[in-house]
């Protein structure tokens, strides 16, 4: 409570005048563990840690230290964005630089910590070191500046995940948190706010790219008694993680993003709209709310400014709808979510008919940081169209999985291959699909592209919330388009046919060109081959119709595959062949007929009947009756079963 209160009556009013003595920096340092006076350990605990087993690591880690009587302070950080590395533990010693070691799992522990408390070095493990003027060095140990996965980066948004503890807002605060907002709403009218936001380039980094600027002048010109903001934390991309990790490692930027973008529109309330999938995520938010709330940071006249501002959580199902804004709004009115026609946008008519401006927690969190850092320092960064810097979820087959953030204008190649680290397992690098479900495919000749909102979209991909999964030589694009797509279909809201009945046709197709043909004798060949061009107009249809931004770009997936890999489609339907083996039903199996012993237990287990053949003779499959199910190749003990 004494350091609470020393926080509120001294570093929350340096914005507004205070200058701090010697003894309030010395404070603000030990809150920074510039320096130590006991040891500091640091365990990844967000989802992907625990997820990779961090919940034992820390029960370790609190074992030992009480095993062996020593006192020292553990703290569960967020993800640093290596998810690969995961579990992660940092260690701090009084004197020594933060030491990082990677893959520690629970019966690790002991072992790095016993050598580090003798100060030595365990070398499986070891990540890196974080540098610092006031403490030594560990030798042999690369630091993150030079880490090849950190070194390309600049991290704005994920300036602290990983690093700080989430849920000490005193920590926050000791690196200048809350201090961008305090300024600006005792030195800055609304407007201006949103003048220097426009002046910075900021883009909305949850699809569409429209400058937020422009976006809150709308709310901020249109009168009204009542203005709301809305944070969209629902990302339901597959393959997308970053704004979950931003939330569960560094909550508290967020909220101050937040409270500046209402300042800057004039909405007195607030929503963050989060999927219930993210508990851990929800529960970081809410013990960040609370403790905003006790410094005065939220509610009414905030640090006598005459400012007042509110924040509710409220918890989506996971429908993927609903991160279509007015499906959104309507989900948190109380209604099913699903989307209406635009115009009236919501920044003039949203949230309870009143002014809403919707962002998402990327674009939120990078506000204090324009504003700390000055407008033009972040204009600086980027292309001329493209401000600032983007975070990307890394995933699919790819050495290096996790989050990354880097200057728009970064090449994809430099994204996969400088900080990636290449292609899983040697293989060949195939396709990356960026923006989920609405984006597209960057090929191999395309890997140099910059990464810019216009320059993905020239290229028939799309920035969308910045997932990436990789592919390899091992994938069957047709396939990949149909997991899309049957994700799609499944999250339509149903509201407009063309994407409600269009997206299932194109499924259907999906699914009939990756199948055996069972029906020869019919029209099935003719279906086959037309259904190439079926696709690619129903596409077009679905872009041209569908009545919200999601069912424009459902057909995204198929079309951006059709485009670049149509040889793969044709592949499937006149060879009726899956170069990649990963579409079953296309597989042919053949038995050897030297290897086979006529044992009879492929045929025993074949559940169509398929396989024939007299005990102790080579048997044979009748391919008419073969489901291509697999079954007699698992359990063939000669490897006599062949797949083509």
């Amino acid at each position: 409570m004494e350091a609470m209160n020393y926080l509120k009556d001294n570093l929350l009013r340096k914005p507004l005048g205070f200058n701090p003595d010697n003894n309030m920096q010395l404070y603000l340092a030990g809150l920074r563990r510039e320096t130590v006076t006991k040891p500091v350990i640091f365990v990844g605990a967000g989802t992907c840690g625990l997820g990779a087993g961090a919940g034992k690591t820390l029960n370790s880690v609190n074992k030992y230290l009480t095993e062996n009587k020593i006192d020292a302070q553990v703290i569960e950080v967020g993800c640093i964005g290596l998810c690969s590395s995961e579990p992660m533990m940092d260690i701090q010693l009084p004197g020594y630089n933060r030491i990082s070691f990677e893959k520690v799992e629970d019966t690790k522990v002991e072992t790095i910590l016993s050598r580090i408390f003798q100060l030595e070095v365990e070398q499986d493990n070891v990540l890196c070191q974080f540098p610092s003027e006031e403490n030594k060095v560990w030798k042999n140990v690369i630091s993150i500046k030079d880490h090849p996965f950190f070194k390309p980066q600049s991290r704005l948004v994920l300036k602290n995940c990983g690093i700080v503890d989430p849920i000490s807002i005193e920590e926050y605060i000791s690196t200048g948190g809350y201090q961008s907002f305090l300024d600006l709403i005792r030195t800055k009218q609304p407007l201006e706010v949103c003048d220097m936001i426009e002046r910075s380039g900021l883009r909305g980094r949850g699809g569409g790219g429209f400058p937020t600027g422009k976006k809150w002048k709308f709310a901020f010109h249109t009168e009204s008694d009542q203005k709301y903001l809305i944070c969209n934390a629902d990302e339901g991309d597959p393959g997308a993680f970053m704004d979950r990790a931003v939330i569960e490692g560094d909550p508290h930027r967020l909220l101050e993003g937040m409270a500046i973008a209402a300042y800057g529109i004039g909405a007195t309330k607030a929503y963050v709209y989060i999927r219930a999938e993210y508990p851990l995520a929800i529960k970081r938010l809410n013990i960040a709310l609370e403790q905003a709330k006790e410094y005065g940071l939220l509610g009414e006249n905030i640090f006598g400014s005459g400012v007042n501002f509110s924040i509710k959580v409220k918890m989506g199902a996971g429908a993927f709808v609903c991160g279509e804004e007015t499906a959104l709004i309507h989900s948190i009115e109380g209604d099913r979510g699903m989307p209406r026609p635009r115009p009236p946008f919501p920044a003039v008519n949203g949230l309870f008919n009143k002014p809403t401006i919707i962002n998402n927690v990327e674009t939120l969190a990078n506000i204090p940081e324009i504003i700390l850092r000055g407008v033009d320092n972040f204009a600086s960064m980027g292309t001329n169209t493209s401000k600032g810097t983007k975070v990307f979820a890394l995933s699919g087959k790819i050495e290096l999985t996790g989050l990354v953030e880097v200057p728009m204008g970064t090449t994809v190649r430099e994204v996969l291959f400088t900080i990636g680290g290449g292609i899983k397992n040697g293989k060949k690098f195939k396709s990356v699909q960026i923006g989920g479900p609405s984006g597209g495919c960057i090929t191999e000749q395309n890997l140099d592209i910059q990464i810019d909102y216009e320059s993905l979209i020239s290229a028939g991909a799309m920035m969308g919330s910045g997932g990436l999964v990789v592919m390899d030589e091992d994938t069957c694009m047709v396939d990949v388009a149909k997991f899309f797509m049957d994700f799609i279909q499944r999250e339509s809201c149903g509201k407009c046919i063309p994407c409600r009945e269009g997206t299932r046709r194109m499924l259907e197709i999906l699914h009939t060109i990756t199948h055996k043909p069972t029906n020869e004798a019919k029209y099935e060949p003719l279906e086959r081959i037309k259904s190439v061009m079926q696709l690619e107009k129903l596409g077009n249809v679905i872009k041209e119709t569908s009545l919200c931004g999601l069912g424009q770009t459902a057909p995204n997936p198929v079309l951006s595959t059709l485009k670049w890999f149509r040889h793969e489609y044709e592949e499937h339907i006149f060879d009726k062949k899956c170069s990649a083996g990963v579409c079953t039903e296309l597989r042919t199996f053949t038995i050897t007929v030297d290897k086979c012993t006529g044992c009879t237990v492929c045929a025993k287990k074949c559940p169509t009947d398929a396989i024939i053949g007299a005990k102790k003779t080579p048997h044979f499959i009748i391919e008419d009756k073969c489901i291509a199910c697999g079954t007699c190749f698992d359990v063939c003990k000669f490897d006599a079963i062949e797949i083509f």
